[in-house]
């Protein structure tokens, strides 16, 4: 009888240890605060720049960070949902769904170059006969991804106003393969994120494949500009305590006033600066979403 009182002691011990590492304190070593950024560019620039930002975090709060690269924007709203994402860098339309589904909260934003907006552009090759929005009739053009502002429904409201309708259109996932198969002439048109040229030197999306193909500039041509709207945000999961966001925050902020960290925002998001938001700053951007879907069904 002892030995097996001694056994079931030792089970409920085990279990006792087993629930008590499920559920370490967010932020510590064995459940870190899960960081994501969706797939904007080159996994590598994310990946290399991400690394210097976590390590920044870490070194000014008291927390311990995993940094994750997901796949698209989707999966990132659904991590919202299942806790698998804490806080992340995500599109306008991912916030936009993260805070309906989730309640997800935004932040804070970036500041590109001083400004708070962006707009989405539509590309052509410069030598085509594509000269605005409406010559996108029956062409071919190519798109970011379902879920992106810039890259989708920003551009798809714009010819849905006009009564565009393309011929083909493809998701090339990334703002830089978008450019690419312009380029390539795979297809005829292509829309992504805008910024204006900064020091007189372009830093739209064309700025991404630079290495790749030194006379984008001349070769692809902005045929149209969209409405602008809020940047992209940082959101939180809303459940994380209020301490612990304004930790993060301000460490966030930080960061970018660093050399360092301002190099390191510019690479992965070509932004200068963060500026504190709240979810009312998206009301015009939930408004124009919810009229894009209308034009979408």
């Amino acid at each position: 009888m002892s030995r097996l009182v001694g056994f079931l002691v030792g089970v409920v011990l085990l279990g006792t240890l087993s629930c008590t590492t499920r559920e370490e304190p967010l932020g510590s070593e064995g459940n870190p605060i899960k960081l994501h950024f969706v797939p904007s560019q080159e996994a590598k620039v994310l990946s290399d720049n991400s690394k210097i930002l976590k390590k920044y975090l870490e070194e000014h709060t008291p927390y311990k960070f995993s940094v994750t690269i997901p796949q698209s924007y989707i999966t990132v709203v659904e991590a919202f949902g299942t806790k698998r994402a804490d806080v992340s860098a995500l599109n306008t339309f991912g916030y936009i769904l993260a805070h309906e589904r989730y309640g997800a909260e935004a932040r804070l934003t970036v500041v590109r170059y001083g400004s708070p907006n962006y707009q989405s552009q539509i590309l052509a090759k410069a030598d085509s006969n594509i000269k605005t929005i409406e010559d996108l009739q029956g062409k071919r053009v190519a798109f970011v991804d379902p879920a992106s502002t810039s890259g989708y429904l920003l551009p798809l409201k714009a010819l849905r106003d006009r009564g565009i309708k393309p011929f083909k259109t493809v998701f090339a996932m990334k703002h830089d393969s978008v450019i690419s198969m312009i380029y390539q002439g795979q297809v005829d048109a292509g829309a992504t994120f805008y910024t204006p040229p900064v020091n007189g030197k372009m830093d739209d999306a064309r700025r991404l494949v630079l290495h790749q193909y030194p006379d984008v500039e001349e070769k692809i041509k902005i045929v149209a500009l969209t409405e602008p709207i809020p940047n992209d945000p940082i959101v939180f999961r809303k459940d994380i305590s209020e301490g612990m966001k304004t930790k993060i925050i301000a460490a966030f902020v930080s960061f970018v006033a660093t050399p360092e960290g301002k190099k390191a925002l510019d690479s992965i998001y070509g932004a200068t600066d963060f500026k504190t938001v709240t979810d009312a700053d998206y009301a015009v951007v939930r408004e124009m979403l919810q009229e894009a879907r209308k034009l979408n069904k």
